[in-house]
């Protein structure tokens, strides 16, 4: 499975960006899919999950309320609209997925967002 992000870019604070994930590749069976991040001189850290049905997700607390994460297997994609953006949200996002089992396997390269205050 070859995963893109793609829809990162320089934002104010309290603006809004949509990234796109899509996936491509051996997808059959991919299941819970996810959005990661990055900052400079941090930790990756967790941002959310969607299952395959696209009806559980799960959200860091730093996130919930203001970004949404979605997928759309018919096109092999997921989403992560993210709204009222603060500075410290700036970091690289990377999306990841998984088949069978607990780890993420899958990842794709980064799209960075950079959110200026």
């Amino acid at each position: 499975v070859q995963l893109q992000a793609s829809g990162g870019g320089l934002v104010q604070a309290g603006g809004s960006l949509r990234l796109s994930c899509a996936a491509s590749g051996r997808t059959l069976g991919v299941d819970q899919m996810a959005w990661f991040r990055q900052a400079p001189g941090k930790e990756r850290e967790f941002v959310a999950s969607v299952d395959r049905y696209g009806s559980n997700t799960i959200y860091a607390d730093s996130v919930k309320g203001r970004f949404t994460i979605s997928r759309d297997n018919a096109k092999n994609m997921m989403y992560l609209q993210m709204s009222s953006l603060q500075p410290e949200d700036t970091a690289a996002y990377v999306c990841a997925a998984r088949k069978a089992g607990p780890t993420y396997r899958y990842w794709g390269h980064g799209t960075l967002v950079t959110v200026s205050s």
